[in-house]
């Protein structure tokens, strides 16, 4: 890839981080383009020195992507050299974690993202900065009024309406932290993973671990129904976007049970990212 193939108006190369509740979730920025995505298990603050004494991207990369679980997209090997960046990277942080925040800031040129610097208008103070940079991503990718879905550890809906304002939203456990309370929390209830459901389970379950999948994955996925029917009865043309680590899942089961609703749906993994890059280049 030459110069050339690369748009006009990359300035810079540049770090976005959400910190997740589970995970550290990574996108690699050449101006305005996200050219590639990665997760990793949260870091120790030895990573984050060796980060800022990085000489060259393809040490800060290889630095990085050791703890690589999920890439969706790989870096280009190398860079014209007149996208040669400095080093090291700025870094933009969304973080839900403040102990994990606290890591960062030894990070040289690294700016964490509060909600007063997202333009949504009347959200509250507690509104976790990922529903809301998310929401904000997507409503300018697609349009307002806007629903966003994250099928993450927590289950989340957050709204808002054509005037960028809050509708609000809800929070619920996701399918794993179900799965897990049950098989943590009760004496003769087994653990079940979510990687032995690829299908929708039996509803009238016949036997304990079955009966589990049943009652979460079914309950889960109709109030994802329900949610999306309350939405288009407030904003019959709003726009839906799933996103999270469990979003093709949770798809497959409504394509099964609701496809009208899943065809619906715009699925995209990286709205955070999104919302990242809107606070920065504006």
């Amino acid at each position: 890839m030459t110069s050339d193939n690369y748009p006009r108006h990359i300035k810079t190369i540049w770090l976005a981080l959400e910190i997740g509740n589970s995970r550290l979730h990574w996108g690699l920025f050449f101006g305005n383009t996200l050219n590639c995505t990665w997760d990793t298990e949260y870091l120790p603050e030895s990573v984050v020195h060796e980060l800022a004494e990085s000489r060259t991207l393809d040490e800060l990369l290889k630095i990085l992507q050791q703890g690589d679980k999920r890439k969706i997209l790989s870096p280009h090997p190398s860079l014209p050299h007149s996208l040669t960046p400095s080093l090291p990277l700025s870094l933009t942080i969304a973080s839900v974690v403040p102990q994990q925040t606290a890591l960062w800031q030894s990070y040289p040129n690294v700016r964490v993202i509060t909600l007063d610097q997202i333009p949504l208008k009347d959200i509250y103070p507690t509104l976790g900065i990922d529903r809301a940079l998310a929401l904000w991503g997507a409503g300018i990718t697609w349009g307002f009024p806007m629903l966003v879905i994250d099928a993450g550890t927590a289950l989340t809906f957050t709204a808002a309406d054509t005037h960028q304002c809050l509708v609000g939203g809800a929070i619920l456990p996701g399918v794993g932290l179900q799965l897990a309370s049950l098989g943590q929390k009760t004496g003769q209830l087994p653990q079940v993973e979510i990687k032995t459901i690829p299908d929708l389970p039996r509803r009238f379950a016949l036997n304990t671990p079955q009966a589990i999948q049943s009652g979460v994955m079914y309950t889960l996925v109709a109030g994802i129904r329900d949610f999306v029917e309350e939405w288009w009865r407030l904003f019959p043309q709003g726009k839906i976007v799933m996103k999270g680590g469990d979003r093709l899942l949770l798809l497959h089961y409504l394509q099964e049970l609701y496809p009208a609703i899943a065809t619906s749906l715009i699925v995209e993994p990286n709205l955070i990212f999104w919302g990242i890059r809107e606070i920065v280049i504006n």
